[in-house]
């Protein structure tokens, strides 16, 4: 009788250092085409990058109450906790408040990058779900 002995390889956990957002606050020229969209129609953008990021699409329509907006804070937190990006809720806190549609337009910017870049370095099916904003790169979220 013959004992055979698997080996599997267990996954690797990559400890990575806190990053930066891609781009700064301030950098909407980078997507010209995000950036008019806001413009003309902030409240419909806001619908469309939380629902690419995969929540609720009417969820930033509770902004409008409160002096806090809580879909601006929640989605800040939840990319920079996805991503692993340095930043606080106070933070967030104050990017929403007095940045709301720099704030937004920052959150569509590193959306479009991180699905960019996880779908050209992964081939496997988990990119499926990153493959329409990835697709999106460059251009607004419609």
């Amino acid at each position: 009788m013959t004992t055979r002995l698997v080996v599997q390889l267990q996954p690797r956990i990559r400890v990575q250092e806190a990053e930066q957002w891609s781009t700064g606050l301030c950098e909407c020229y980078k997507d010209m085409g995000d950036c008019c969209f806001a413009l003309c129609c902030l409240p419909v953008f806001t619908c469309k990058v939380t629902r690419a990021a995969g929540a609720c699409p009417c969820l930033p329509l509770l902004d409008c109450i409160g002096c806090v907006p809580p879909a601006s804070l929640a989605m800040r937190a939840s990319v920079r906790e996805r991503y692993g990006i340095k930043g606080s809720a106070w933070s967030d806190c104050w990017y929403g408040c007095c940045c709301y549609t720099l704030s937004w337009l920052q959150i569509s910017r590193e959306l479009k990058r991180r699905a960019a870049s996880h779908a050209s370095s992964s081939s496997s099916s988990s990119s499926a779900r990153y493959a329409a904003l990835a697709s999106q790169q460059g251009a607004h979220l419609v």
